[in-house]
């Protein structure tokens, strides 16, 4: 059913999430260092970005049937189709995957929520990789 490993989408679920987080800076160019204000930089989001680098990286990374994939997981995680609905979206997804599925993807308000939530829908559960990798 999916071309692309369930711990993959998984990974990137959690690499999405990590981005989500992310808020305007309060200081756009802050004087402190990290122990001073709270290492709150962290959910800062600033251009040269480790976070969204690696999520770009990933998303990047996937062939045309992965992004495919990961396009359908989204819709079917926010309700525009439904897990019984997967040839359908996956069909549509993969017409609409170009070198543009990385931008869709990562411009997607709560795309890790999405995906988790479509991988949901097929019978997949990241809980197991979640406890390996965190």
């Amino acid at each position: 059913m999916l071309t692309i490993s369930p711990e993959k989408v998984c990974f990137i679920i959690i690499k999405a999430r990590e981005f989500d987080a992310k808020v305007d800076p309060v200081e756009p160019d802050p004087a402190s260092d990290g122990a001073d204000d709270g290492e709150r930089e962290i959910l800062e989001d600033y251009a040269d970005d480790a976070t969204a680098e690696e999520l770009r990286s990933v998303l990047t990374a996937c062939n045309v049937d992965e992004l495919a994939d990961l396009v359908a997981l989204t819709w079917i995680g926010r309700g525009d189709y439904d897990g019984k609905q997967w040839d359908n979206a996956r069909g549509l997804a993969g017409e609409r995957a170009t070198a543009h599925g990385p931008s869709y993807l990562m411009e997607t308000p709560l795309l890790g929520d999405y995906l988790e939530e479509g991988l949901s829908q097929l019978g997949y559960s990241c809980e197991d990789y979640e406890l390996g990798h965190l």
